[in-house]
């Protein structure tokens, strides 16, 4: 009962000391154990209350009843740390995948045309990177551009 429970020395804050009286002994103190176990079991109780949680209301010599907060067995900058080390592993790996793809690449190209030109059936030849076939020049191609008779343009 409320009339068996003496508060002393009361603050503005939520921090106070008090005393539990037995009330058939009319004066007689209960020993701070017994209080204790009364805390323990009717500690949801006293938190709502006053509106609180085990993390805002803290009793003197009883631990709290919250689970302590769960640390990671690997510190988390470890974790971050092995990610980005990953990506940066399988980026240069990608890289030189693909520098080994493009030469194989490469080489296949240039062992093509060259197996062509041994044949004499084409000749290519390579402008800008471009392929061209060039032209067949014993066949005596003129460019009538460069080809007229009056030199009319050209006089001196």
């Amino acid at each position: 009962r409320i009339s068996n429970v003496l508060l002393c020395n009361v603050t503005d804050r939520v921090s106070f000391w008090f005393v539990v009286t037995d009330s058939s002994k009319n004066v007689t103190t209960v020993p701070g154990s017994e209080v204790e176990a009364a805390i323990r079991m009717n500690r949801n109780r006293i938190n709502s209350a006053f509106l609180l949680s085990d993390k805002t209301l803290q009793f003197l010599k009883i631990t709290s009843t919250l689970s302590p907060p769960v640390e990671p067995s690997t510190p988390v900058w470890l974790i971050v740390f092995g990610v980005v080390l990953c990506l940066i592993v399988a980026g240069i790996v990608v890289l030189v995948v693909t520098g080994i793809q493009q030469r194989k690449k490469k080489n296949k190209e240039s062992t093509e045309r060259e197996n062509l030109e041994e044949k004499g059936e084409v000749t290519v030849t390579v402008e800008n990177g471009i392929p061209c076939e060039a032209l067949d020049l014993k066949a005596g191609h003129i460019n009538g551009v460069f080809a007229a008779d009056d030199e009319r343009f050209t006089s001196l």
